[in-house]
């Protein structure tokens, strides 16, 4: 009874509104929608006078200009073109989580289409057949969609600039449950809160009816609301937008109810975030044979053809790389010659794809005597599982050998600019597997060795999901994953993504 009471006391402080009126965001949406309307007539008006160097209004009555109208039904058919091409890529979507490169992305398609379109109804429709004889000018066209993409662009990443401020003050944040208590559940109640730009407010765990023995007043920080036999109530009682699973032992036919309850009572979304790395490999072909179709599983990482596609982006990356930080390798060069004495370079015993051992070059960021016995230890801890709280892998916490400008250097990860001469020798990729010391790999067992199948990349996924703040487990079923499933998509997607893990110094030190 007492337990009940407790759930029912922490429901109530977790009900109290915590979100703008509901006419907010309707309103808001309809602003940027009459913004981006103006910002079409914008550019088609500007593109027009710069090309035509005219006049666009009538210097003798209010009405468009003899060289204009023509135009004019193209600029009505561009602004709802525009909208309709924004509305469709989802732009005014503003819960959830989003990305600035999504945005862009967004954008680009959005205008891209959209000129498309516009061309397509200024050269079929002729104004309603008035102007059949007229010939339009295509670099009016042209003008329209660059001066259109860099107004959106510049708009919509303003916007999401803004909104995401808003996020970090506890605005604009979707109500959310988490069903589980597995470490699953612990790791995405610690994501969501770290990154309030993500646009996730976790209110309350539930716990597994079936496995609930007794019932905690909290979980990794939040307070255990209910369990999963009271979760269609609870949704609607405390007003939640998403529920996160992360517990698969739940019964499906009472998670399917729960849904059906749900979705007629409002708008409820529910994701499963199941362990990601069980799933099988995507790099799978169908085959036939006899009758029987056959699922094949890639035996080699990459094909021939991928080495070579690999190799050649690596190349192109890494010379543009270095061209465009050629200040920070100079900036990098005084820091540690101000910072003690020694070599500029530090270089390193790595081993490379297939066990090769080659050279790993780094800007020097720790004494020049420094001892490597307490680095040896800390990785022999790591990997047996016996680091505690000291499992940042790959790190010694508070490490007195490095120097003050060393640990400026590490934040920035600047001190990893010279491993693009390991890209360009070979050695390694711009994105792939941590590169390994010798001696972590002698404490290996044969399904770590799996690591070894690519070359060892400047940034990839473990980089991008934690960089040092992850267990060596979860390093290796990140980089197995990223071997098995590589595309040169993906490739991009990580790089993009280590950007602004970078800017951030995630786990950097």
């Amino acid at each position: 009874m007492k337990a009940e009471t407790a759930i029912e006391l922490r429901r109530n402080a977790i009900a109290a509104p915590n979100r703008v009126p509901q006419w907010v965001m309707p309103l808001i949406k309809i602003s940027l929608a009459a913004v981006d309307a103006l910002l079409a007539a914008l550019s088609f008006l500007l593109a027009f006078s710069i090309r035509e160097q005219t006049d666009i209004i009538s210097p003798t009555a209010w009405a468009w200009s003899q060289d204009f109208v023509p135009y004019a039904g193209i600029l009505y058919a561009a602004i709802v073109i525009r909208l309709g091409m924004l509305t469709y890529q989802r732009v005014y979507r503003f819960y959830g989580a989003f990305s600035y490169v999504q945005e862009t992305l967004r954008v680009f398609k959005a205008v891209a289409v959209g000129s498309l379109l516009i061309i397509a109804w200024a050269f079929l429709f002729r104004g309603g057949y008035a102007f059949r004889e007229f010939s339009y000018s295509r670099s009016v066209f042209v003008l329209d969609f660059a001066l259109a993409l860099g107004l959106f662009l510049a708009f919509h990443l303003s916007v999401r600039l803004a909104q995401t401020r808003f996020r970090r003050k506890g605005i604009n944040l979707i109500p959310t449950l988490i069903v589980g208590t597995n470490v699953e559940a612990e790791q995405t109640i610690r994501e969501l809160a770290a990154r309030r730009d993500l646009g996730y407010r976790v209110i309350g765990v539930i716990l597994n009816s079936e496995n609930a023995a007794e019932t905690p007043d909290e979980f990794s920080g939040v307070p255990v609301v209910g369990t999963t036999n009271e979760l269609s109530d609870l949704i609607k009682e405390l007003n939640i937008q998403e529920v996160i699973i992360t517990d698969d032992s739940i019964r499906s036919d009472a998670l399917f109810e729960v849904m059906m309850q749900s979705g007629s009572a409002g708008r409820v979304e529910f994701r499963f975030a199941p362990n990601l790395f069980d799933l099988l490999p995507q790099k799978t072909s169908v085959e036939q044979i006899g009758v029987l179709p056959m699922v094949r599983l890639f035996r080699e990482p990459l094909s021939d053809t991928d080495r070579l596609l690999k190799r050649v982006s690596d190349i192109l990356i890494a010379l543009s790389a270095m061209a465009v930080t050629a200040p920070l390798w100079i900036i990098s060069m005084i820091l540690v010659k101000a910072g003690s004495k020694g070599p500029l370079l530090f270089a390193q015993e790595r081993v490379g794809m297939d066990g090769r051992v080659f050279r790993c070059y780094k800007f020097r960021t720790m004494f020049a005597d420094a001892d490597e016995g307490i680095h040896r230890e800390v990785y022999k801890k790591n990997i047996a599982g016996e680091a505690g709280d000291e499992a940042v892998f790959g790190k010694v916490i508070d490490d007195p050998r490095i120097t003050r400008s060393g640990r400026f250097l590490r934040r920035g990860s600047l001190d990893e600019l010279p491993q693009l001469l390991n890209v360009l020798k070979g050695d390694m990729s711009i994105v792939g597997p941590r590169p390994p010391i010798p001696y972590e790999v002698e404490e290996y067992d044969i399904r770590h060795r799996k690591r070894l199948d690519m070359k060892p990349g400047i940034t990839g996924l473990w980089q991008v999901s934690g960089r040092s703040g992850i267990s060596f487990e979860e390093m290796v079923r990140l980089d197995v994953f990223y071997i098995e499933n590589w595309s040169l998509l993906l490739d991009i997607k990580i790089i993009l993504l280590t950007l602004p893990a970078v800017v951030r110094g995630d786990g950097a030190e």
